[in-house]
């Protein structure tokens, strides 16, 4: 199987993005990498700790997608160039650093996954 190297992925991340919002931290992904879908979420962490993902979602030109219902039925298509803000709901970071991690399962790939450090931005 086919391994996709932890640097590479961390290029999805972009860089600043880290902010409180009224319903919960948000950051963005922007996929410079190549189209590609997944068929399964690995629960976001952030500072080590795991949130649901009934409480993550995706937003893609204004339509939000839970991780929790990411199957291999109803798979995640990320495009090439495209924006998307995950919102990790009821979450409220302190300012400074801040880990983040987040995967997912790609068929002929596997799982992915990658952490990223930011610092929450006003």
């Amino acid at each position: 199987m086919v391994t996709v190297p932890g640097f590479l992925l961390r290029r999805l991340y972009v860089k600043k993005s880290l902010r409180n919002s009224p319903d919960g931290v948000r950051f963005e992904l922007k996929n410079n990498l190549g189209s590609g879908y997944a068929k399964s979420m690995i629960p976001v962490e952030i500072n080590g700790l795991s949130y649901p993902m009934e409480n993550t979602t995706f937003e893609v030109d204004g339509v939000k997608v839970l991780f929790s219902t990411v199957t291999d039925e109803a798979r995640f298509t990320l495009e090439l160039n495209k924006a998307i803000t995950v919102v990790v709901k009821g979450v409220h970071l302190n300012p400074g650093s801040h880990t983040l991690s987040m995967g997912f399962i790609v068929p002929g790939l596997g799982q992915l996954k990658f952490s990223i450090k930011d610092e929450i931005n006003p």
